[in-house]
C-alpha cells in the first residue's frame, strides 16, 4: 500500500476518534469527573466483575502495572475500593468496591448512560442497528472477539417502551399461558406506578433491542427504603436463547446494589419455568409460596428474594 493512501487512512481513523470523543462528550466529561479516564475504566470493571484481581483488570485495559498500582492505592485511601484475601489462594487478593466506591461510580454510569440513549434516540430503528452492526464490526477487526457478536444492545427507557411493555406482556401470557385481560390490568397498573413515581436515582427500565426491534424489558420498582422490585421481566419468542433475560436481571442486581438497596424481590409464578431458572440462576431463592385464582388461571404464586449485603 502506498505511503499515501496509508496516510489517508490513518488521518481517517484519527478523525473518527475526534468525533466520536466528542460526540459522547469524554473530554467534557474529563474536566467535571473527580476521575481520570483511566480512574473510570477501573472503577466500571470493578462496578462490572464479581471478585476481579488487581491483573484482571490491568490486563483488560492495557494498563502498566505500576499504574495500576498507584490508582488502586488511592482508591484504597479514599475508601473506595477493598481487597479480600482468597480463601483459597492466600497469594490472591479479590478487589470490590465500597459502598462508597459505588455511589462515587453510580453518577460517571448515569451520564454514560444518559449520553448514549441521548445519540441513539436521534436515530431511527433502522439508523441504530446500522451503528450497533458497525460498532461490532470494528471491535471484531480490531481483536476484541469477546462480546463482538453479541446480537442485541440493552438501552434505558424512552418514551412509548413503557406502553409496549404493557402491550406486549398482554399478547404474550395471553398466548401463551391462557391467562385473561386482567393481567393486561395489573401490567398497566404497574407501569402506571412506575412513571408516577419515576426517580432514576432508585428506579430504572431497561429495554432489549436485537436488529433494531424491541425484544425484552424489565423493571427496577422502589418497593421502600432498602428494598427494591424486579418487575415485568420478558423475552420477545425470537430473541430466546440468546441470554437476554439473563442480562436484564443482572443489570438489575447491579443498579439495586448501586442504588444502596439492601435486597431485590419479585413475585412470579411456579408455572413461568423459564424465569424461574434466570432468577435461580442469578441467586434468587423462594422465600414464600400462596395458591390462588387469578388472570382466569388456577396458580401458584411465588416470592423471590435476593440479598444485596451477602454479595456486595
Amino acid at each position: 500500500m502506498p505511503e499515501s493512501a496509508t496516510a489517508k487512512k490513518v488521518s481517517a481513523i484519527r478523525a473518527f476518534n475526534r468525533f466520536y470523543t466528542r460526540k459522547i462528550g469524554v473530554l467534557d466529561g474529563m474536566v467535571s469527573s473527580p476521575f481520570s479516564l483511566a480512574e473510570a475504566r477501573v472503577l466500571y470493571e470493578l462496578a462490572h466483575r464479581r471478585q476481579p484481581t488487581a491483573t484482571d483488570i490491568r490486563k483488560e485495559l492495557g494498563l502498566d502495572a505500576g499504574y495500576m498500582s498507584r490508582i488502586l492505592r488511592d482508591f484504597e485511601r479514599r475508601k473506595l475500593v477493598r481487597r479480600d484475601q482468597s480463601k483459597i489462594d492466600e497469594r490472591q487478593r479479590f478487589l470490590s468496591l465500597t459502598a462508597k466506591g459505588r455511589r462515587a461510580f453510580v453518577p460517571l454510569d448515569e451520564r454514560s448512560n444518559r449520553n448514549i440513549a441521548a445519540m441513539l434516540s436521534e436515530l431511527s430503528p433502522t439508523e441504530r442497528k446500522h451503528l450497533v452492526d458497525a460498532v461490532q464490526t470494528i471491535r471484531s477487526l480490531l481483536g476484541d472477539r469477546a462480546e463482538g457478536t453479541t446480537p442485541y444492545l440493552l438501552r434505558q427507557h424512552q418514551p412509548g417502551d413503557l406502553g409496549w411493555i404493557v402491550h406486549r406482556q398482554a399478547i404474550l401470557y395471553a398466548e401463551e399461558y391462557g391467562w385473561d385481560g386482567t393481567y393486561e390490568a395489573l401490567a398497566a397498573e404497574i407501569v402506571a406506578q412506575f412513571i408516577k413515581n419515576y426517580d432514576p436515582r432508585c428506579q430504572r427500565a431497561w429495554v432489549a433491542e436485537k436488529d433494531g426491534e424491541r425484544v425484552g424489558a424489565v423493571l427496577v420498582a422502589k418497593e421502600s427504603e432498602k428494598i427494591a422490585k424486579l418487575r415485568l421481566l420478558h423475552v420477545e419468542q425470537q430473541a430466546r436463547g440468546l441470554g437476554i433475560g439473563k442480562r436484564l436481571v443482572e443489570e438489575c442486581i447491579r443498579f439495586a446494589r448501586q442504588a444502596g438497596y439492601q435486597k431485590i424481590t419479585l413475585w412470579t409464578q411456579s408455572n413461568l419455568h423459564a424465569a424461574r431458572g434466570i432468577y435461580k440462576k442469578a441467586g434468587f431463592q423462594v422465600v414464600h409460596e400462596e395458591k390462588h385464582h387469578s388472570f382466569g388461571k388456577d396458580l401458584t404464586a411465588e416470592t423471590w428474594e435476593f440479598n444485596l449485603r451477602a454479595t456486595s
